[in-house]
């Protein structure tokens, strides 16, 4: 998440939710971009050091766990920069101004001058900063599945220039005798039998064979899979996007939420000032009069009633509202009180961690360098292939 404001109820609904599930189902890096932030915001970065702290106490506060999940901060992991460095020597620029957000974003934010080559360049920086982790899936909404494409392609463009190291034949029927006999014999028969007739299943087969060894390290497997299909040593997998159910969270006029427009209400915005931006909140305007029938579809409050109200509230607004039983500011009590007892949680917990910075530190510190240690062991790799590791 890039660092440019407090982050509010549209960033809890639409990923975090999905964070909370996902830190228990596989190995989780989540990191506050900074270096993100700065492609747009670089004019005016004074902000920037403090949302960064207050982003990981938002994390912390909705209930991302720094124990299941490695949280860090871009800018402390100095790897990905010079990953990104790396593979701008061999991306082709027509890559990058193809990618659709590139002039999207451009027309959005007119007032800022984002003719920089860091704005052309950070879905380069985004694809360093999921290779350098080898990540096999991205959470993404549709909109940013171009950018995991994109990182797919730099991925399969640099094993194609790289992945063919020295010996490579020799290192991988090398590794193939470290399984075995059997599973040596098996591996090639599958081996022969793909590579000659084609057979999937025989190459689901192997790779099997390849999973399952125990005694062989990373780069060997990845020697093996290569050697398999044909290729060369695979330096990084091509990652995948994982789409995860992003529920439209709708702001205060029935836009989606967002800062840029102005409609948003902040993960631990005070109680008083919640009560207010939902009291006046704009309804259906057929209803000018309490006893005006009036229709929840074409009602912004509706909305956030999807989100948050029960199958009987949702009942009563619908009936409610048609009939004119209910008046607009009845209608929003109910949403109102959801609101506040979910962000209750999150205000509490956040003072918890605002009360300890020291814990904070060290969540970070733990994060970066358990990050660092993933992102040192790539690069390790990455100079190897290329040939400019003088260590």
């Amino acid at each position: 998440m890039r660092p440019t404001g407090p982050l509010h109820l549209g960033h809890y609904h639409g990923v975090l939710k999905n964070w909370l599930k996902l830190q228990t189902e596989y190995e989780c890096f989540f990191f506050v971009a900074d270096w993100h932030a700065l492609t747009t915001e670089y004019e005016t970065p004074q902000g920037i050091p403090e949302n960064v702290r207050e982003m990981v106490i938002d994390w912390l506060a909705v209930g991302i766990n720094p124990g299941a999940a490695k949280l860090f901060i871009q800018s402390r992991v100095p790897e990905h920069a010079e990953l990104y460095v790396l593979l701008s020597m061999c991306t082709p620029l027509g890559w990058l101004e193809r990618v659709p957000s590139y002039k999207d974003q451009q027309e959005k934010l007119s007032n800022k001058d984002l003719t920089t080559y860091g704005f052309l360049g950070y879905p380069l920086l985004q694809t360093a900063d999921i290779l350098i982790y080898k990540a096999g899936h991205v959470p993404v909404g549709e909109d940013q599945v171009a950018h995991v494409e994109l990182a797919r392609e730099i991925a399969r463009r640099f094993n194609h220039l790289y992945g063919r190291e020295p010996g490579f034949e020799k290192k991988a029927e090398a590794a193939a005798k470290k399984m075995g006999k059997k599973n040596n014999r098996l591996y090639h028969e599958f081996r022969r039998s793909y590579q000659e007739q084609g057979d999937a299943e025989a190459l689901d087969k192997a790779r099997t064979i390849i999973e399952s060894q125990q005694n062989i390290s990373i780069g060997d497997r990845e020697r093996l899979a290569g050697y398999l299909e044909g290729t060369g040593r695979v330096i990084f997998p091509e990652p995948q996007a994982l789409l995860t159910h992003a529920p439209k969270m709708p702001g205060l006029d029935g836009q989606k939420m967002s800062k840029s427009y102005g409609n948003t209400i902040t993960l631990r915005e005070s109680p008083a000032s919640v009560e207010e931006k939902l009291k006046t909140m704009p309804t259906d305007p057929a209803r000018v009069r309490r006893k005006d029938p009036g229709d929840p579809d074409k009602c912004p409050v509706w909305g956030l009633h999807q989100v948050y109200s029960s199958d009987e509230i949702k009942n009563w607004v619908q009936e409610g509202c048609r009939t004119a039983g209910i008046g607009c500011l009845d209608c929003k009590k109910p949403l109102i009180d959801a609101v506040l007892k979910e962000q209750s949680r999150f205000r509490k917990r956040a003072k918890e961690f605002q009360a300890d910075p020291e814990t904070v530190n060290g969540i970070i510190s733990e994060g970066c360098e358990a990050a660092r240690n993933v992102a040192r062991e790539t690069l390790v790799e990455v100079r190897e292939a290329i040939g400019i590791n003088y260590r």
